[in-house]
């Protein structure tokens, strides 16, 4: 029998198409040997679709790889061990069985620790890191903090929440003026995929960048901008992960201040993802080795992509942030990493799914009581 793998994308963040695209790289590259692909979409609102609905969402091409019947009827996943996959919310008796889960959503409402706090009360195996490890990868104030207390280096930063910028932006602007300096990055603490982000030069911009992250979090990140390369580097496991070989956005567009959305994802041309990172053995060793602690610092487990600043002015390596869902589309690092490490990503897809029945396993030798 085949392993009956949930496949959940879309969702209500910012990160919604990207999350699709994930969806599809994964069911083109997943051994249809081994597993069925069951599709659940959810829309932007909220709305958890059918699987035949959530097909809809797909390209047509990928339409005999997955695992549809015909019920277009309303489909929940319940926090109920007694249902253990899909339930009809139409009649209540339907029910679509699913041995492990694959939460490929990206951001708030999914990269977070909601659907993993769901899944753990389902009693579902699932792909990824747990609640804790979620929610602190997905804030970058509570991810600086635990990795500044593993000891890694991190840049310069300073947070606030958006009611103390409503309340007093004057002299808010005044303490990052003196703490962090310009120009600098202004982010919302919880989004990735560089929403919501600026550069700030001066004053005018820096109150600009404020207001646009404001849209998106009620706690802000201000960072210093550095000269600097981009490194990344991927993580599997669980208590003994390994890292991939890194990689590095090499960006002909030196106009860009920073590698944002629609350059990581629209395909214009303007940068290419290189595996290995053009650096030194002693730095890449050195860059594996402090993906593994930053993995290790928030109790990652499944998978993730750690993000470095490498310093041009002084070489020296420093840890941006990690995220815990990393984007799985066709121009995203986290799968050429792999290929560059020597593994295909058939293969890394079936050992996040070992990882995932693993965790479960281990997780389920907890006493919950007396």
């Amino acid at each position: 029998m085949k392993t009956r793998i949930g496949l959940i994308f879309g969702g209500r963040s910012g990160e919604h198409e990207i999350s699709i695209r994930s969806a599809v790289s994964v069911i083109k590259a997943i051994d249809r040997d081994r597993y069925s692909i069951v599709p659940i979409a959810i829309d932007r609102t909220g709305h958890w679709l059918s699987p035949a609905d959530s097909s809809k969402l797909l390209p047509a091409d990928i339409a005999d790889l997955i695992d549809v019947n015909d019920n277009e009827g309303g489909y929940g996943l319940l926090a109920d061990t007694a249902f253990n996959g899909l339930t009809s919310l139409v009649d209540g008796h339907s029910n679509i069985g699913l041995d492990v889960v694959f939460p490929l959503l990206h951001g708030p409402m999914g990269e977070d620790g909601t659907i993993q706090g769901l899944l753990e009360m389902a009693n579902i195996p699932y792909v990824g890191c747990g609640v804790l490890a979620s929610s602190c990868g997905m804030d970058k104030v509570t991810m600086k903090t635990l990795f500044k207390d593993a000891g890694l280096p991190i840049c310069r930063f300073i947070w606030f929440l958006r009611k103390d910028w409503e309340a007093n932006p004057e002299r808010l602007i005044a303490n990052i003026e003196k703490k962090v300096g310009y120009p600098c990055f202004v982010k919302p603490s919880n989004l990735g995929s560089s929403v919501g982000i600026s550069r700030a030069g001066n004053a005018e911009e820096l109150a600009a960048a404020i207001r646009l992250a404001a849209e998106y979090d009620r706690k802000i990140i201000v960072e210093e901008e550095l000269k600097m390369r981009e490194i990344e580097c991927a993580v599997i496991g669980n208590d003994d992960p390994v890292a991939s070989r890194p990689g590095e956005y090499i960006i002909r567009n030196k106009e860009k201040a920073f590698l944002d959305y629609i350059e990581k994802y629209s395909g214009t041309g303007n940068n290419e993802f290189v595996v290995p990172a053009p650096v030194s053995e002693e730095l890449e060793m050195k860059i594996r080795e402090m993906a593994i602690q930053a993995f290790k610092a928030i109790d990652g487990s499944g998978l993730a992509r750690v993000d470095y600043f490498l310093r041009t002015d002084n070489g020296m390596l420093l840890v941006n942030e990690i995220n815990t869902m990393p984007g799985l589309t066709d121009a995203s690092g986290f799968p050429k990493m792999w290929e560059g490490s020597g593994r295909t990503f058939t293969d890394v897809i079936d050992l996040l799914i070992s990882h995932a029945i693993e965790r479960h396993s281990d997780r389920s030798r907890n006493s919950t009581g007396k």
